[in-house]
């Protein structure tokens, strides 16, 4: 799938140029030469980054890059022939994720997009885990398998996490130290009712993976295919 660029410019030479070099390097791209239309573009599209001028004629850039932020995380990169630190810090402010000044050459623009999306790429990495079709969602807590959204406890959810952070099995101890967050434990076995739990919920799901009894060892989050070979 290809990136999706929303370029904001009302300047038509410098709009037309920016767009054809970022069509070139393999970017899909729609253009906005005011405020009210880009705004309407961002509720229609997600887009993965917005170049939004800080000059525009009906409205302000910072005031649009305010707006986005209040209906979407997209990153936004400024772009502006201004040249005070005071704008910067306004943009910034205002929820922009990055800044660039008017002139600036073609590869440092395309150095800054490239940088955002990796810096998009990371955090998406970090708010979320993926196994094979279990997916979930470290900022909310919620948990999907199969599409399909599954009820985890928070200590169901908090389990399946840790099984999801390493293609490994983790030990009864390890389980309940870093559900309790403490080196006393208690009973290891309760580990064994919060995996039988989140084993039913994953069944119902329809889950192709599942939370394997490894002998002698503990429990390790695998493939339905490799479940005979753990169990």
């Amino acid at each position: 799938m290809s990136t999706h660029l929303l370029l904001v410019e009302d300047e038509p030479a410098i709009r037309e140029a920016v767009a054809y070099t970022l069509r070139s390097e393999g970017y899909e791209v729609d253009e906005s030469a005011d405020a009210s239309s880009a705004i309407e573009a961002v509720d229609r599209t997600p887009y993965d980054v917005v170049l939004l001028d800080i000059l525009l004629p009906d409205l302000s850039g910072v005031e649009v890059c305010r707006r986005v932020r209040e209906r979407s995380d997209v990153p936004i990169l400024m772009v502006t022939a201004r040249d005070a630190e005071v704008d910067r810090v306004i943009g910034l402010d205002a929820g922009a994720d990055d800044y660039i000044t008017k002139p600036f050459s073609m590869p440092e623009l395309l150095s800054r997009i490239r940088a955002i999306l990796r810096r998009r790429d990371l955090d998406r990495g970090a708010a979320r885990r993926r196994v094979g079709d279990v997916e979930l969602d470290l900022a909310r807590h919620e948990a999907w398998a199969a599409g399909e959204r599954v009820r985890l406890t928070p200590t169901e959810f908090k389990l399946l996490a840790l099984l999801a952070s390493q293609d490994r099995p983790f030990s009864r101890r390890e389980i309940m130290q870093h559900l309790w967050e403490s080196d006393y434990v208690g009973d290891v076995r309760a580990a064994d009712v919060h995996v039988a739990n989140i084993r039913r919920k994953l069944d119902e799901a329809g889950a192709a993976e599942h939370v394997a009894t490894v002998r002698g060892v503990g429990y390790r989050l695998v493939a339905a295919a490799r479940v005979n070979e753990s169990s």
